[in-house]
């Protein structure tokens, strides 16, 4: 019995140096998912998302009972760019190691030029001139590029460069994203497990070819979009989860992402 009780004390004492390795211990947690309701924003061509009655109310039993159905595309709101999305025979979004969906969070701010221009692509120089400032971008991190673009939502317009719908609307969009050449320098120079931002497409609003997605998606790199609050992040520092929903097949879904920020 000493000795099952050692094994025991010997766990825990691991699982509370684990905890504090990963950054549970302390801090607070900052949601980074919108919420899903008919305000969410899909691409132009995509469906609105839908949530139907079942039921409510009061049962013949006599008890309280709720239940709902939703319809939604894969690709709307905050959710996951799976690397089969845009890379043929890459991963689907329910064969992404879960180890690759938590890590460090390094946050690239990029807002100052970004709102001053619609359509500014994230390039080189910012990544080399953050890294000037807090060091390489750790292997294994969760790269957030923030465009100060998520205060505008839920207005598409201002969002996205238009509020209109259908395929005619799809050459109205600006929005800023990361440029090609710089995708090419994070997956040559660098290991991340996800990269993620708070606009519609990692590709900006005028791209027609989508290189950054090929790119990474053909590293089996996902992509996280319409990511909240990035604001709340400092450049360093913070833990992620990013959860989506476990599509079989999948070439995206939902996704709840949250944060650990530590205090002070």
């Amino acid at each position: 019995m000493k000795g099952f009780g050692l094994f025991i004390l010997m766990g825990l004492l691991v699982l509370g140096c684990a905890r504090k390795e990963v950054g549970l211990d302390g801090g607070r947690w900052i949601d980074l998912s919108y919420e899903f309701s008919e305000e969410t924003i899909y691409w132009p061509t995509s469906d609105p998302f839908k949530l139907e009655t079942v039921f409510s109310g009061v049962t013949d039993q006599g008890f309280y009972y709720s239940a709902n159905k939703f319809c939604a595309a894969e690709h709307g709101g905050t959710h996951m760019d799976a690397p089969v999305h845009f890379a043929q025979g890459k991963r689907p979004v329910n064969e992404i190691p879960l180890e690759q969906l938590m890590g460090p969070a390094v946050v690239i701010d990029v807002s100052e030029q970004a709102l001053k221009n619609r359509d500014y692509l994230v390039t080189v120089e910012d990544f080399q001139n953050w890294e000037a400032r807090h060091g390489e971008i750790p292997s294994g991190a969760i790269v957030f590029l923030r465009t100060g673009y998520g205060r505008f939502w839920p207005d598409r317009e201002k969002y996205m460069g238009t509020a209109e719908r259908g395929a005619q609307a799809v050459p109205k969009l600006h929005f800023p994203g990361l440029h090609p050449d710089a995708a090419r320098w994070l997956v040559e120079n660098r290991t991340i497990d996800a990269i993620g931002l708070d606009t519609p497409s990692i590709d900006y609003g005028q791209s027609t070819h989508f290189e950054s997605h090929q790119i990474l998606n053909g590293q089996n790199i996902p992509i996280l979009e319409n990511v909240a609050n990035l604001d709340q992040l400092p450049a360093t520092g913070a833990w992620v989860i990013a959860l989506p929903m476990k599509i079989k097949g999948g070439s995206g879904g939902p996704v709840r992402i949250v944060a650990r920020v530590p205090e002070g």
